[in-house]
């Protein structure tokens, strides 16, 4: 599998590309780079390719997460062409580097999608689960585009008992206004802000170490030294350390399952007497890494 900063050969040395479109293999063939067409008697083109030389299948995933990092890996390696879309130089970044995958950094509005989508194979939307208007924004631009469209969706956490639930970052300052004690938001910067009726005194927030989160923090009122900025997820030691360094009685999260670091959250606010306060995730279908990457080979096996 690729890594960042490596990626291991194909035992040829050449890599073989496949592709898929909804009404199956579009036409033409790609060998050594070269994209070839040829035509029936009539004077059309028609889809063709060499024998034992796949096509190409072109994907975008739409990422900023640990399992579509994942994918969009696997699926260059299987001989796939990959764009990879990312909201944040920090996320093309953390993306890191491998052959036959194309990052683009930068937010897009639905507009901006299509002409990213468009003759490409498929679809895959690897977003946050809480970035809900990404994602429908995502799936209504590959709607436009005449893309197949598949979201990546983790699995949410069994929430333990003793967590506070509430439905969105409103509700869970509502309960803690009738609570004494510090708070740590680990939710991500753009939910700060609400939070802010709390009180800066009450208030820490880990952050990604970004220009960005630092202004979203300084818009929520909380003070530089109650600001901790840095890259997760963390394990349940570190957690520990902070809140009681920081004499934290309430933890703020989002279910952000096993790639988000939720247990170990959990693990340190039990061993620390913390209470955790979850916001729960929106209601969504969507598919598991590995039902996902079982799609994109079986599509690819049936271009052979």
């Amino acid at each position: 599998m690729c890594s960042r900063a490596q990626y291991r050969a194909s035992g040829s040395g050449c890599r073989v590309l496949y592709a898929r479109n909804i009404a199956g293999c579009i036409g033409g063939h790609v060998h050594d780079g070269v994209y070839r067409q040829q035509h029936n008697r009539s004077g059309r083109r028609m889809a063709h390719h060499a024998a034992g030389v796949p096509q190409t299948m072109n994907v975008v995933v739409f990422s900023g997460t640990t399992e579509g990092r994942a994918l969009s890996y696997a699926l260059a390696e299987l001989g796939a062409q990959v764009t990879v879309c990312v909201a944040t130089e920090y996320g093309k970044i953390d993306q890191g580097f491998c052959p036959g995958i194309q990052v683009k950094s930068g937010r897009l509005e639905q507009a901006d999608m299509i002409p990213v989508l468009q003759d490409k194979t498929l679809c895959i939307d690897a977003t946050h689960p809480y970035a809900t208007q990404v994602t429908q924004n995502i799936r209504e631009a590959a709607a436009q585009a005449g893309v197949v469209y598949k979201r990546l969706l983790r699995p949410a956490s069994q929430l333990p008992q003793g967590c506070l639930v509430a439905a969105n970052a409103q509700e869970a300052v509502q309960m803690l206004q009738s609570m004494e004690g510090n708070v740590l938001l680990t939710t991500g910067a753009k939910e700060l802000l609400p939070f802010a009726l709390l009180g800066k005194e009450r208030l820490y927030a880990r952050v990604l170490p970004l220009e960005s989160s630092l202004h979203a923090c300084a818009q929520a009122g909380i003070q530089p030294a109650h600001i901790i900025a840095m890259q997760g997820p963390f394990g349940a030691e570190l957690n520990k350390a902070l809140l009681h360094q920081y004499s934290i009685r309430y933890l703020v999260t989002k279910d952000g399952g096993s790639p988000g670091g939720f247990w170990e959250k959990w693990e340190a606010s039990q061993a620390c007497d913390v209470q955790m306060v979850v916001i729960r995730r929106p209601e969504e279908d969507g598919e598991s890494y590995q039902d996902v990457l079982d799609f994109c080979k079986e599509w690819m096996a049936g271009c052979r």
